[in-house]
């Protein structure tokens, strides 16, 4: 299988989504250091480039931000590069791989928030190049963890906010307010 790598931009200026025809990940997997990659050899080599700030997979698609003052124009075929030999020769993203999705936990008001999430938030934050992941409900209050592209973006507010907080509210009343936390 001839592997194609292509670029789409991203909400957040400082990221690059490198999209492969080929499924790389279930779930997602945020290495937001250099020292949280040591476990994925795929993560670990493009730390190696100076100007790699944040590595991010999800599905078929790397999610790369940038250090300040580098210039897509610059790196962006480079990474492509990098992306396609890296696919090609398999590099795992995860050394120990359980594969597992892990199933809805709590009440059942817990798992119909999770599923919406799962469901209809999910598959709108991959386009953009992030994720979302559940953590708690308490008081009516949501409390999610945003990571690849989301992760600092500017109008990662304004998704949480207009979209994914409406959204809730709309299929589960007793929702009032979503929240993220910080990374």
């Amino acid at each position: 299988m001839t592997i194609n790598v292509y670029t789409e931009q991203t909400p957040n200026p400082a990221t690059m989504k490198f999209m492969v025809n080929k499924l790389l990940i279930n779930g997602s997997e945020d290495f937001a250091t250099k020292e949280s990659a040591e476990h994925s050899p795929f993560a670990k080599e493009l730390f190696k480039f100076n100007f790699v700030n944040g590595v991010f997979f999800a599905s078929n698609f790397v999610t790369i931000t940038k250090t300040e003052g580098t210039d897509w124009a610059d790196i962006e075929p480079i990474l492509k590069e990098f992306v396609k030999g890296a696919v090609e020769s398999e590099y795992k993203i995860k050394e120990e791989t359980d594969g597992e999705i892990p199933a809805f936990e709590g009440t059942d008001l817990e798992i119909k928030i999770q599923q919406i999430l799962h469901d209809y938030v999910r598959p709108a934050v991959e386009q953009d190049g992030g994720a979302i992941s559940y953590k708690s409900f308490e008081e009516g209050v949501v409390t999610v963890e945003l990571r690849g592209s989301c992760s600092g973006c500017p109008s990662s507010t304004i998704t949480l906010k207009s979209g994914i907080q409406n959204l809730l509210q709309r299929m589960v009343p007793e929702v009032k307010e979503v929240v993220s936390e910080a990374l």
